[in-house]
């Protein structure tokens, strides 16, 4: 497997987290994997072979070539139907709301094509990254797409992008209403600008910011007991780690790590 991440642009690090690629062979074994909620969306072009997206138990669909990824709210199950070739964007968790074309919660947990987002647009745009030579190529075009778009800078929400700096720092270990005192702003408020600018409600990227932050610690296995983790996490004990754990991984931490989630693993590190 290789993967590789690149910095966006300055005119577009408000707003972009970092470009990835992902290259993997075709495999005959069992190559199911969980991704976990990261709070961030991403737009995806499939240069290799498409994935398959579970929905429920064995139900499942095939992606689209080229779309973007909703907030991720529940464990979201993926499997590739055979050669793996991916360049993506993973916007920064409000970084998306001044591309969008439809309601951020109307996209959460869905692949959306970028032909319904960006209509003709979209479709030249990912016929152009999918026939790019190399991944510099891409970069250029997406970056060109991105900043064609940034024509009212006034939509960036400042009280979101403060609050969501604020949630990163303290790896999510801050309480809705502490947040909504320091941005000054009323709760209420807060909540309806996060729906707007994130899909996503405050508490809910706090415990995913908190979770990955739980994740990484877990990888560089600098602790000695899931209380130690707990209690670094401040989360009330180690039964609401678990809780909170199972609500976005759909299974305990000794099972996260025991079954083989190479892709959650990986993106859980990236920066």
């Amino acid at each position: 497997m290789y993967y590789q991440t690149y910095e966006p642009s300055i005119a577009l690090a408000d707003f972009v987290k970092c470009f990835w690629v992902l290259e993997s062979p075709a495999s005959t074994e069992n190559q199911k994997q969980r991704i976990v909620p990261d709070g961030c969306m991403e737009m995806i072009f499939h240069y290799g072979d498409l994935y398959r997206q579970y929905i429920t138990g064995t139900d499942s669909i095939i992606q689209p070539r080229s779309f973007v990824f909703g907030q991720i709210t529940t464990p979201l199950e993926i499997e590739p139907t055979g050669e793996s070739g991916i360049f993506a964007v993973r916007f920064l968790p409000d970084g998306f709301m001044p591309f969008a074309t439809m309601p951020l919660q109307e996209m959460a947990d869905k692949a959306v094509a970028l032909q319904e987002l960006f209509g003709e647009e979209g479709v030249q745009l990912a016929d152009s990254v999918l026939h790019a030579t190399d991944h510099t190529a891409r970069i250029g075009i997406i970056e060109a797409f991105l900043t064609n778009r940034l024509s009212m800078p006034g939509v960036i929400d400042r009280v979101v992008n403060i609050s969501v700096a604020a949630i990163i720092d303290l790896d999510g270990q801050l309480s809705v209403s502490g947040l909504a005192e320091q941005v000054n702003v009323n709760r209420r408020q807060l909540e309806r600008k996060f729906a707007q600018a994130i899909g996503l409600s405050p508490k809910q990227l706090s415990k995913i910011i908190r979770l990955q932050a739980t994740i990484k610690r877990m990888q560089s296995q600098a602790f000695d007991s899931l209380t130690e983790i707990a209690y670094d996490g401040e989360y009330y004990d180690q039964a609401h780690l678990i809780r909170d754990f199972k609500e976005f991984t759909g299974v305990t931490p000794k099972q996260f790590y025991a079954n083989n989630l190479k892709m959650s693993a990986l993106f859980a590190g990236a920066e």
